[in-house]
């Protein structure tokens, strides 16, 4: 696929309708609302309907959400033009259509919501676990599904479009056509690998995540391949029914470009969760953050940046306001192991270090309404989870190089900081 002309301007609509139109001109970039717009199709809960324009030198946050970086952008510069690789404009005109994170659909004015794919394939997840050889196999996912994967993150990854499957779905580990198919549903999956540069990878996210869940944290649905290579994750802005919920990033509700987002506090996070999420969900956003703050402290996570924490939302209409909550847990790795001098992504307490991380969590407990007491808990509660995973997955662990005797030294400090709390001060 090649594009020769520059994107001059792209068409917005939501689920609600038309949102407006997103321009360039010689100062930056520009937004318009469309004319008699409803507030229901305001694109970001930081962009209500207005009269007025929303200029920005650089691209809006919400739009910058659903652009690639590091390995998926280095694969389309070599797929598309590079000019067109660079676009900001043209990279959304591709990756922006039916598959881009959230509920924005961004398009060439006239132009068909297509990627110019052709007729969608499918793959199944067991065919996706069960795959032998997974580079071949994550290399061929890339290749076929490069043109609607708009995620953000350096990491390796894809989304896939599978199956879902029932007792009379292909199970052959072949690709589905849309004619074998017919009318069954489909489900997209976020597909990672670590390739060579980060080995073990998939073990290493398989792992963490699994503490997050045994803890209590919400997460997505998430597997690791027979083989331990893939990393294969449910996407959580779509409904059962394909229903698109919104989803917009800390990078995009502090106003920061994606370039910044190593730049500012979890602090910082706490305030932005306390400003959009709705009041019956604030209080458990606020403590679910803390616990996936904690745990990233804990395993020794050093990229847990702006962009790896969210929100959901069903629409941005005041009918809608009461739906905004902190968005499951995600990218949740240990980086130690690959990194040993790694620190914090954002600060914590007005520092980075990992190392002092055990006491700048309960500096940070009352920026998410917890008391002291309540921390210790909680973090007993991640540190009890960890072990019991570890202990569970001991030899998976000892797959990765340096992986299990990292975690082992973080859960032996957090340990001897940390003790079980009190008789009677329970685990809020």
């Amino acid at each position: 696929m090649s594009v020769s002309l520059p994107a001059a301007a792209l068409s917005v609509t939501t689920p609600e309708g038309p949102a407006g139109v997103l321009a360039r001109d010689r100062q930056g970039y520009v937004f318009t609302c469309s004319a008699g717009a409803s507030a229901a199709v305001g694109v970001s809960l930081t962009m209500p309907v207005r009269l007025r324009p929303y200029e920005r030198a650089g691209l809006h946050p919400v739009f910058q959400m659903n652009l690639p970086e590091g390995f998926l952008l280095e694969r389309l510069r070599h797929r598309l033009a590079k000019a067109t690789a660079a676009d900001p404009l043209l990279l959304l005109s591709v990756l922006g259509g039916e598959n881009a994170v959230g509920r924005l659909r961004v398009a060439m004015p006239l132009a068909p919501s297509s990627t110019g794919m052709g007729p969608q394939q499918t793959e199944t997840l067991s065919s996706l676990l069960a795959h032998r050889g997974a580079e071949g196999l994550f290399d061929r996912l890339v290749d076929r599904y490069l043109l609607r994967s708009g995620l953000s993150g350096v990491q390796p990854k894809v989304l896939v479009p599978t199956l879902i499957e029932t007792p009379a779905a292909d199970r052959s580990g072949e690709s589905v056509s849309p004619a074998s198919k017919a009318s069954v549903l489909t489900r997209d999956l976020i597909v990672k690998s670590g390739l060579g540069e980060f080995p073990g990878l998939a073990i290493n996210e398989f792992i963490c995540m699994t503490m997050a869940a045994r803890a209590g944290i919400e997460v997505p649905e998430f597997h690791l391949s027979d083989d331990r290579r893939l990393f294969v994750m449910q996407r959580f802005d779509r409904r059962g029914d394909g229903q698109l919920i919104g989803f917009e990033d800390m990078a995009v509700l502090a106003g920061r470009d994606a370039s910044d987002k190593y730049k500012g506090s979890y602090e910082m996070v706490a305030r932005l969760v306390q400003a959009f999420c709705a009041a019956q969900h604030r209080v458990e956003s606020l403590r679910r953050l803390f616990d996936i703050v904690a745990l990233s402290c804990l395993v020794g996570n050093g990229d847990a940046h702006l962009k790896n924490f969210g929100v959901l939302y069903d629409g941005v209409s005041d009918e809608m306001a009461g739906s905004v909550r902190l968005a499951p847990a995600f990218d949740i790795v240990n980086t130690t192991c690959y990194l040993p001098e790694d620190s914090l992504a954002l600060e914590l307490a007005g520092g980075r270090s990992l190392f002092a991380s055990r006491q700048s969590l309960l500096d940070f407990a009352p920026a998410c309404l917890l008391t002291p007491r309540q921390a210790r808990a909680r973090i007993v509660r991640l540190i009890e989870a960890a072990h019991d995973v570890m202990f569970e997955f001991d030899e998976l662990a000892a797959e990765v190089p340096g992986f299990r005797s990292t975690l082992q030294r973080r859960l032996e400090l957090f340990g001897q900081t940390f003790r079980a709390p009190a008789a009677g001060s329970g685990r809020s």
